[in-house]
């Protein structure tokens, strides 16, 4: 069944109003009609199965039939900070982390990073990257839209790993700390909850939160040495993804697996 995402204050008590991309998506592509089912939601604390009214040019009514559970979200939170890589690789990693559950992605800058930034061009490029994770949130049936937020440099992604209940920072030379070992501690810490219908998407119900995790994936080239023990010095552990080197893209979807698999997510 069809998803569509919409701003909480087109999202009335018995009804919904769909606009811009979506209704066109609804009319057009979908040859959506008078009774055609489909879900909505806010992306904060409110989903539902509606029912269309008759489609009009520019924008979709529909009843709402059921109010529906908001419980598809993981029950930790996962920031993906992702060293810029080259071409189109960026979105890919928001669309199949959108896909596995990531919660947030924070693109940054690292000495080894190829990739120029044009400050003319980074609106439409946020922009792309953020209608990108909408579309993965929808197909995968998320609750809600992973912020995509624009890139830091090295110094700011290490002052927000500070926000995090636990970060790491994936390093191909790592020997020593297990990653799996290093999940479990930071979930057995923050004893994460698993987020049902009548506690929304903040997890703040019962003044309770979910666990933040940060991973931190490098460039191409990877992350020189002064690199990582600025990244120790600021509280982020330095982990291995196994014995093999994976590229940049591929680095950022095998960690979050691992995270959710040992939340239970993945059918661990």
């Amino acid at each position: 069944m069809q998803r569509y995402f919409i701003a909480p204050e087109l999202f009335a008590d018995t009804f919904v109003t769909i606009t811009g991309d979506d209704a066109h998506h609804i009319v057009r592509v979908m040859r959506g009609k008078a009774g055609d089912q489909l879900i909505v939601s806010d992306g904060v604390s409110r989903e539902a199965l509606v029912k269309l009214r008759e489609p009009e040019k520019d924008r979709v009514i529909a009843d709402i039939v059921e109010r529906l559970a908001m419980n598809n979200e993981p029950s930790v939170e996962v920031w993906i900070a992702q060293s810029l890589p080259k071409g189109d690789k960026m979105e890919l990693v928001i669309q199949k982390g959108t896909e596995i559950g990531a919660d947030r992605f924070i693109p940054f800058v690292s000495e080894r990073t190829v990739v120029q930034l044009d400050a003319k061009k980074e609106g439409k490029r946020i922009e792309r990257w953020q209608k990108i994770a909408k579309e993965a949130a929808e197909q995968a049936h998320r609750n809600r839209i992973p912020a995509v937020e624009a890139p830091l440099a090295w110094k700011q992604l290490l002052k927000l790993a500070g926000e995090a209940d636990a970060a790491w920072i994936c390093y191909e030379k790592q020997e020593g700390l297990q990653f799996r070992t290093q999940i479990q501690e930071a979930l057995s810490k923050g004893k994460a909850f698993r987020i049902d219908s009548d506690s929304g998407l903040g997890g703040d119900s019962g003044g309770t939160k979910r666990v933040k995790l940060l991973l931190i994936i490098g460039p191409e080239g990877g992350f020189t040495e002064q690199e990582v023990e600025a990244a120790e010095a600021a509280g982020c552990r330095s982990v291995s993804l196994g014995r093999r080197i994976l590229r940049t893209e591929t680095a950022a979807m095998v960690g979050l697996t691992c995270i959710l698999y040992e939340t239970g997510e993945m059918g661990g």
